[in-house]
């Protein structure tokens, strides 16, 4: 299939939940054919569906030596480890802070063909379900940030060339992730 242009900070669509792919036909194998297209040119290891302007929840995924996708997923947290580690995004270009996650997630959804599918990922791999579930729910990274690096964050982002001034928007997580701030 193609590439297709990435929906950068400030777009409207990445703060929209997705909505629940009923239909697992054609126009969806083309749509994580796209996505996986475009993930490799741009070098990422997930992208979702509204990084791309379609409202779907959907994303690809290559990390930690797994690639594949899911649809209408969701996860799981296995044990109460978390890390820190250094996360970016595709929709927010050339900038990266430490964000907190859980270590060890179990992801569940479907395939294109309507398929069950569970994931298991540890480290980076957990770190990208979890990432990539988030943009689905209308949530990005930043959001996650402590206040002093969300802050710093902001001002980078504000400073980036790609920027567009647009007002931006910050979100909580439905995900029961660390609880309040």
């Amino acid at each position: 299939m193609t590439a297709q242009p990435i929906r950068l900070f400030g777009d409207p669509v990445l703060r929209t939940p997705a909505a629940e792919v009923v239909d697992f036909d054609a126009e969806l194998r083309n749509l994580v054919r796209d996505l996986a297209d475009t993930m490799t040119q741009q070098g990422g290891v997930g992208l979702a569906a509204p990084q791309i302007g379609v409202g779907l929840r959907v994303f690809t995924y290559h990390c930690d030596g797994f690639a594949g996708h899911l649809v209408n997923p969701t996860w799981t947290v296995v044990g109460d480890e978390c890390q820190d580690g250094e996360e970016g995004c595709l929709s927010i270009p050339g900038l990266r802070w430490d964000c907190r996650r859980y270590r060890d997630v179990v992801a569940a959804g479907w395939d294109m063909h309507g398929e069950p599918v569970q994931v298991e990922g540890t480290d980076l791999l957990a770190r990208c379900i979890q990432h990539e579930t988030d943009h689905l729910d209308g949530v990005l990274f930043v959001d996650r940030l402590d206040d002093e690096t969300r802050k710093q964050a902001m001002r980078e982002i504000r400073a980036s060339t790609w920027f567009d001034g647009a007002v931006p928007t910050i979100k909580q997580s439905p995900h029961p992730l660390f609880g309040a701030r």
